[in-house]
């Protein structure tokens, strides 16, 4: 069971550490004595910070990513991602919020430990990981970013930080999960129901960090093969994720501040958002098309008496109604490709089970852990080279968990069962298989489904051509920094553009290098 979230003390908390500010100048700095706060109400701020807010949830999960990787589409201009165009504010928007929150408490809470002596213990070695999981999104969206010089302005002075190459960046995150998993190893928390993720269980945390390290080592497959199976086979031989009950994921609540989900809150604010054709061609035959999807409840039209015509619960899960919204249309496209004026004639994602504020928010599921290693028995014998058996497991385990968002979300296992058989796994196939799975498997963290579709090439996707767009009619292979860091940050900034290649959303990062 995982720990009811207590309002006021995040809330409170929250006030005191957290900024908007847009840049390095005033991330981190300590108005009062943060060291003086304890852990148990620090880790729990950190951790919803790192699961996100409606700002960048909106603008950098939703608009850009999900759209980006053809998840969901949308006909508003002010949806970017799959249009390919160009809104600053939205691409720079998680490292606006992510940097003088989440990682700024994770540096301070860190550091506290660190001053204090404490760093051997299992609260530490959380942090560590944490931590990791905090940057690798950071860098995986980005590329090479601020890293060893980070959230610690007023530790250290330095108000202007460096940013690290994202290889050396890779090489240190690897080097933390691995001396943290070690930490772990037969240790005790202090932390118990504070920690929102595990509720102090130090075994699932030592499951999650070999997991994050399967993850980061995969993600160097195509720029250095030797070393992805080197990690990939450590995390492997630590011990990874074994079941659902080893998900690394927080319970939400609603309520004010950061208790809410964010992609919960910007389903609240925003009507707009529809499942993308090219997802709901993908689950023709899949028992989760209806767990994902459903028809708006309002059809957009009015009887006689201008009352709205609603849609029954039935009309709306009824699988043989669930359309797609093409990617990269406009209210005028709409008509013109579709013929239709209303997109509540399209499929939305399901707000009867995935969409509230109050929902769950994974960031690691043992559905990913098993289709990787699928991948990693596939390619190098890795583990027990049963590529066929961690296809099935990860099948299963990607159909089972979405339990977790509503109990009325379960598929049978008769219906898995019949999915498999009508899907078997294909050796001659196996990578786009795996992984096409695995875009399925994550909707709604398209972070993650953004950066493994970048390291993989699947699904395989047709980019759209929306006028005026800025990549050519590809799709987008980062996001932009922080505007402000030109100015004050400029000597940084500067020679991360040139090192990297300029500051735009079709430069790739180290580990998406073109082969």
């Amino acid at each position: 069971m995982k720990t009811k979230l207590y309002i006021s003390m995040f809330l409170g908390l929250s006030l005191f550490l957290s900024s908007c500010d847009d840049d390095f100048e005033d991330i981190n700095v300590d108005p009062t004595t943060a060291t003086q706060i304890d852990l148990n109400y620090k880790f729990p701020t950190a951790v919803l910070y790192a699961s996100g807010q409606r700002y960048e949830s909106w603008r950098a999960n939703l608009i850009y990513a999900s759209t980006m990787i053809q998840h969901l589409a949308n006909t508003q201009g002010y949806w970017n991602g799959d249009k390919y165009t160009y809104s600053a504010g939205y691409a720079e928007a998680f490292w606006t919020a992510q940097y003088p929150q989440t990682i700024k408490v994770i540096e301070d809470m860190k550091y506290q430990l660190e001053t204090e002596g404490d760093t051997l213990s299992a609260d530490y070695a959380m942090v560590r990981v944490l931590r990791v999981f905090a940057y690798h999104r950071m860098t995986d969206l980005y590329g090479d970013i601020p890293y060893s010089e980070a959230g610690n302005a007023y530790i250290t002075g330095n108000m202007r930080p460096a940013y690290d190459l994202q290889e050396n960046i890779y090489a240190d995150m690897l080097k933390e999960l691995e001396e943290s998993a070690e930490l772990l190893e037969g240790s005790t928390s202090t932390l118990g129901s504070t920690d929102i993720i595990f509720n102090g269980d130090t075994s699932k945390w030592q499951k999650w960090a070999y997991s994050l390290m399967l993850r980061l080592g995969l993600r160097m497959t195509k720029v250095d093969e030797a070393a992805a199976q080197k990690w990939a086979e450590k995390a492997i031989a630590g011990g990874v994720m074994e079941s659902n009950d080893d998900i690394a994921y927080v319970v939400h609540e609603e309520g004010n501040g950061i208790v809410q989900n964010g992609n919960g809150e910007t389903f609240t604010a925003d009507g707009t958002p529809r499942i993308s054709n090219t997802f709901i061609e993908f689950l023709q035959g899949d028992p989760r098309l209806t767990i994902y999807a459903s028809l708006p409840e309002n059809t957009g039209e009015t009887d006689a008496n201008g009352n709205p015509i609603l849609r029954t619960v039935e009309e709306r899960t009824d699988p043989e109604a669930q359309v797609g919204l093409p990617n990269g249309l406009d209210s005028f496209l709409l008509q013109e490709q579709t013929g239709k004026t209303n997109t509540q004639d399209f499929s939305e994602p399901n707000r009867l089970y995935l969409t509230s504020e109050a929902a769950p928010n994974f960031f690691q599921t043992y559905a990913e852990v098993e289709f990787m290693l699928a991948e990693a028995a596939y390619r190098w014998g890795s583990g027990d080279g049963d590529v066929e058996s961690h296809y099935k497991a990860g099948v299963r385990a990607a159909m089972n968990y979405l339990e977790l968002y509503s109990p009325e979300a379960v598929i049978s296992e008769e219906e898995i069962s019949n999915y498999l058989e009508a899907n078997p796994y294909d050796p001659s196939n196996a990578l786009e298989q795996i992984n096409t799975q695995y875009w399925a498997a994550v909707f709604l963290n398209e972070y993650e489904a953004y950066a493994n579709w970048r390291r993989t090439g699947y699904p395989v996707l047709d980019p759209v051509d929306y006028p005026g767009n800025v990549t050519g009619g590809t799709i987008p292979r980062r996001l932009t920094y922080l505007q402000s860091e030109q100015l004050t940050n400029a000597e940084n900034y500067n020679a991360a553009v040139s090192s990297q290649g300029p500051d735009n959303l079709t430069t790739r990062i180290w580990w998406d290098e073109a082969q």
